[in-house]
């Protein structure tokens, strides 16, 4: 007898929508991790993408606790001499605020090619529309 696995292929995708107005980043960013590798299935398999597509809306909204809006910073590097960028929370919000959130998310994903192909699946929109009424996402909530 063997044992039954399911195809990813063949199984159905859910759309689910986050909102991000007053959610804690941590908290927000477990969830939509959660979503995309598709643990909140009973056909949870860490080999296979199972997980669902997530949208998350009003992303410049998000909140953060403590001092991580003056203490946490972003460190980037070009690899050329002076290259080096050091930037805090607010400045990486004026130019782009759903980069916090990505970088969060892209963080609790499998670090390999499944781990890309989960990241596909995330759409973050600093306002509170998004393009993806058609697939009739359902709301989820932030535990």
């Amino acid at each position: 007898m063997k044992t039954p696995t399911v195809n990813p292929e063949t199984f159905p995708k859910k759309w689910w929508v986050i909102d991000a107005r007053e959610a804690v980043l941590g908290r927000l960013s477990s969830t939509a991790a959660r979503l995309l590798i598709g643990k909140h299935k009973k056909t949870y398999d860490p080999s296979h993408d199972h997980g669902d597509n997530v949208i998350i809306i009003n992303a410049e909204k998000v909140v953060f606790t403590g001092n991580k809006r003056e203490d946490m910073r972003y460190f980037n590097h070009s690899q050329y001499p002076g290259g080096w960028r050091n930037l805090s929370v607010d400045q990486v919000m004026k130019s782009r605020p759903g980069f916090p959130l990505r970088h969060a998310i892209l963080g609790m994903l499998p670090h390999n090619t499944l781990g890309r192909h989960m990241a596909q699946k995330l759409h973050i929109y600093d306002g509170d529309q998004h393009p993806h009424t058609a697939q009739k996402p359902e709301p989820a909530t932030i535990r």
